[in-house]
């Protein structure tokens, strides 16, 4: 696998196909809004809703990643499943990733969705933890993407897609309690926690935990995942969508929000990571706890949102590039071994660069 191509052009995107062309890929981006000539590899402009154009964009491919809007994703994966292409993609969206799992048991290549930071770096995280247990109980995984500098009653920015987190503040999240996959509401299940001395609050929001509940079903009785955000974020939004009843209005929700709190360049991304249970017959705890700011890469500063994001998807490229990952069928983000991901030259960047450990 060397030839791929990167759909959408924005922060992520862009950031992923100039690190897929250090690692020595050929890159072809494609975004419908226009090119550039600022870039080391080369973009062409396209309108995917045309098959046409579409399926000539991808003549000569290997692979695609679809830095696109959920919602366009099931039609890009099954063009590239057509096509016998790899495929690979950002989603947190449930149904999504449950079309791609169906079009990978007749799949040529790798069907890879949920490979951004959660679900995605996340997951491959969770799944090192629970390894280290004889009998492990519980894992709570906690991710937030915030602004370094709050201000006002929400203390957010909108760094990523206004439609993939209205799309996880308000669909139903998949859990795992006391041994049974669960459907739970979205934002509920709140809690404090602390990061470096800095107060959070965390709730349930859909798509992080990605496939870990029927893969860890009998094996870990409880699993859960929530974001976190500053204290009071959790009390103001669900004012906003269930009282001002926006969540019957999401697209003119997503538009209000990154409005009101556009983004930012001084950003953080939080990730804590925790698990419980026997080992040498004791109960222990063991944690993965980081803030990872902005950093400079492929020549330029990068947002902590951007650089996490792309590195985890380009790193997981690699390793299926390399061999250490299998190149047909469904991946999941709790099969990939997190020694050999941060051993990639991209995804090494997640324990070299722009992290404190907490």
């Amino acid at each position: 696998m060397k030839r791929i191509v990167v759909l959408g052009m924005g922060k992520v995107g862009t950031l992923a196909g100039e690190l897929l062309h250090e690692a020595g890929f050929a890159v072809t981006g494609i975004d419908a809004l226009g090119k550039s000539d600022d870039l080391p590899f080369e973009t062409q402009v396209c309108d995917l809703s045309d098959p046409v154009q579409f399926s000539a964009a991808l003549q000569g491919a290997e692979a695609v990643l679809s830095c696109l809007p959920y919602h366009l994703n099931t039609g890009i994966a099954e063009a590239a499943h057509a096509a016998g292409l790899h495929y690979f993609d950002l989603t947190e969206d449930v149904p999504t990733t449950k079309a791609i799992l169906e079009l990978s048991k007749t799949s040529k290549g790798l069907m890879a969705p949920q490979c951004g930071l959660a679900p995605g770096f996340v997951g491959i995280v969770g799944a090192d933890l629970i390894s280290q247990f004889e009998d492990c109980r519980a894992c709570k995984m906690r991710v937030g993407a915030l602004p370094q500098h709050p201000t006002g009653l929400m203390g957010y920015s909108f760094n990523w897609s206004p439609e993939g987190v209205v799309n996880e503040y308000l669909n139903d999240c998949e859990v795992l309690e006391d041994g049974q996959i669960k459907s739970v509401s979205p934002m509920e299940w709140i809690e404090k926690l602390y990061i470096d001395g800095t107060e959070l609050e965390a709730f349930t929001t859909s798509g992080g935990l990605g496939t870990m509940c029927e893969t860890y079903l009998g094996r870990v009785p409880n699993i859960d995942y929530k974001t976190m955000r500053y204290p009071g974020h959790v009390d103001l939004m669900n004012f906003f969508f269930h009282e001002l009843l926006m969540r019957d209005r999401r697209k003119d929700a997503g538009e209000i929000l990154v409005h009101a709190k556009p983004p930012v360049e001084d950003d953080i991304v939080y990730v804590h990571v925790s698990a419980e249970g026997m080992i040498d017959g004791k109960l222990a705890r063991r944690e993965f706890v980081r803030g990872y700011k902005p950093i400079d890469l492929a020549g330029r500063r990068r947002t902590a949102i951007a650089w996490t994001t792309a590195s985890s998807v380009v790193g997981i490229i690699e390793m299926v590039r390399d061999g250490t990952l299998p190149g047909a069928g469904f991946l999941k983000q709790e099969d990939v071994p997190l020694p050999a991901f941060l051993a990639t030259r991209t995804g090494s960047a997640y324990a070299a660069e722009g992290a404190f450990s907490a």
